[in-house]
């Protein structure tokens, strides 16, 4: 079984700064892509951002210029270093990982990082 967990969200008045973390572990042959997603109250579940293995990113308009998403390999470990943070970007944020195991390839989620931006 594979359990990614987040980490670093918070309450953070507009225009500040957060950095997410998501680490992933247990039986891991290798990690495709990982990302970001979010959900809002009443929302639906929508893409932040996203790396693939080879480092090839991509982000929703809505945080292109204020989000970046990185990874480490070695430590199936991705990041979202989230800047000029406005209240609209208040959500609950979840990491994704389409991981190979020997079994087959699987998506896992996260439990959920909430994220407060303050005006």
């Amino acid at each position: 079984q594979v359990q990614p967990v987040e980490s670093g969200g918070g309450l953070v008045q507009a225009g500040g700064s957060l950095r997410l973390s998501c680490s992933a572990s247990g039986s891991i042959f290798s990690i495709n892509a990982m990302g970001w997603y979010r959900q809002a109250p009443g929302e639906q579940r929508e893409l932040v951002a996203a790396v693939t293995s080879g480092g090839s990113t991509n982000y929703a308009d809505s945080v292109k210029g204020r989000f970046t998403i990185s990874r480490d390999n070695a430590k199936n470990t991705v990041y979202l270093q989230m800047n000029s943070l406005k209240p609209e970007d208040t959500a609950v944020y979840y990491c994704n990982a389409d991981i190979v195991q020997s079994n087959g390839r699987w998506h896992y989620w996260g439990q959920g990082t909430q994220v407060t931006v303050s005006s």
